[in-house]
């Protein structure tokens, strides 16, 4: 058996050796980086606390930076002078284009130089710019008048109205029209079917303020003053100023409420110049007075 080394009293069970500097350098070195290192994480840490990083929550795209307000204005002008041509001055219609479509472009813009039209009013509704944000369609609506050639001179035709998509583009300078517009057609399209409802009739209060309201829309059709007699203290409704006048109140509708405030709806009969008549509905707000003496009535609040 090997001889084992006899351990003294007092002496450790191991033997020592001395370590080198660099050993003793690595050592520190590493526990130094480890406690930056904790350091740098606790501060960047508290710094999120305090500043957070925010994303943007509305991200800017090419469709929303377009300018809308400008390409409708293009594009409305642009569509009038389109639709407006004449062969007894036929330079007119490109003189007009060209103060809005790109420059290149052929401002004969399809015509073939026969014929007389005109346009006179144009409504422009949605701007589909795309999805980089340079070009966009434009929808607009114009009325039309046509002439039919007799002899040598014209006579009036059918007033229509056409609807056309207009291409514009945005520029460094200006929105202009990128090319011909084309005809679209203008469907007609049904109510969606979650149509807001007006509530449940409120048969008893109809028929106490039929009077009322009989009274409200002969004043409606005359005068501010005679209006504001009639109407709920504290409301401003602007009469029709004679344009018409009252004929009848075809339909009177009350719907159920608090009790200082109701919704009716009234079909009215206008009447014009000569035998023409005209109905239309409207939508009105009531409201209770109370009057000194104690009475109640209720009386127009708002139009619309």
């Amino acid at each position: 058996m090997p001889a084992r080394d006899v351990v003294e009293p007092g002496q450790a069970p191991w033997s020592t050796e001395s370590e080198s500097s660099f050993s003793t350098w690595a050592r520190r070195f590493f526990r130094g980086l480890v406690v930056v290192v904790l350091l740098l994480a606790a501060i960047s840490g508290v710094r999120s606390w305090i500043s957070p990083n925010r994303t943007p929550e509305t991200v800017v795209s090419g469709q929303s930076s377009f300018p809308s307000d400008e390409a409708r204005a293009v594009a409305t002008r642009y569509a009038v002078s389109y639709l407006t041509w004449d062969e007894d001055n036929a330079d007119a219609r490109p003189n007009q284009i060209g103060l809005d479509l790109a420059a290149g472009l052929d401002t004969r813009a399809g015509w073939n130089g026969r014929g007389k039209q005109t346009a006179d009013i144009a409504y422009p509704g949605e701007v589909k710019p795309d999805a980089n944000g340079v070009t966009a369609a434009v929808d607009v609506r114009v009325k039309i008048h046509s002439f039919v050639k007799q002899g040598k001179n014209w006579a009036a035709g059918p007033v229509t109205w056409e609807r056309l998509s207009v291409p514009v583009a945005r520029t460094d300078s200006r929105v202009v029209a990128s090319g011909p517009p084309t005809f679209v057609p203008d469907v007609r399209a049904a109510l969606p079917d979650n149509m807001p409802e007006a509530g449940a009739p409120d048969d008893d209060l109809t028929g106490a303020t039929r009077k009322d309201a009989e009274a409200f829309f002969s004043a409606y059709a005359e005068s501010d003053n005679k209006v504001s007699a009639v109407t709920s203290p504290g409301s401003t409704i602007r009469s029709l100023n004679g344009a018409v006048k009252f004929g009848e109140l075809k339909d009177w509708q009350v719907f159920t409420g608090n009790d200082d405030e109701r919704q009716a709806t009234a079909a009215v009969t206008w009447d014009g110049a000569g035998d023409t008549t005209l109905d239309q509905t409207y939508t009105l707000t009531l409201r209770r007075t109370v009057a000194t003496d104690g009475a109640q009535r209720w009386q127009v609040a708002a139009v619309g």
